[in-house]
């Protein structure tokens, strides 16, 4: 079981980014899927999450309305949409999976992660 993950950059405000995470071993599709999120001397935060029915939970008020999660069940991956980025999305960003249950916030409880991708929205 593996989850691959893509797509991290270093952008300018109000650009666009698109992220991906490519699971191996599993089904996708099947699985609650969150990003979480870490900036540089902060705890790691669930941004969003997605059931595998595709109902979706926002964890950052800020991000709604600008971040989206797709899945491509046909890729086994699943994607962040991330539109209007600001200075304050600077972070590492994680997909995690559940195997059992829906969206919750909390890390510990996810059993599958990617290795991280850094996103830098600077000037």
């Amino acid at each position: 079981v593996q989850l691959v993950q893509s797509g991290g950059d270093l952008v300018q405000p109000g650009d666009s980014l698109r992220l991906s995470c490519a699971a191996s071993g599993f089904t996708l599709g099947l699985y609650t899927i969150a990003w979480f999120r870490q900036a540089p001397g902060k705890e790691r935060e669930g941004v969003l999450c997605s059931t595998s029915s595709d109902e979706s939970s926002y964890y950052v008020a800020s991000v709604k309305g600008r971040f989206t999660i797709s899945r491509d069940n046909a890729k086994n991956t699943v994607y962040l949409h991330m539109n209007n980025l600001k200075p304050e999305d600077t972070a590492v960003y994680f997909c995690a999976v559940l195997v059992f249950g829906e969206c919750t916030r909390v890390a510990f409880q996810y059993d599958y992660w990617g290795q991280g991708t850094q996103v830098t929205v600077s000037l």
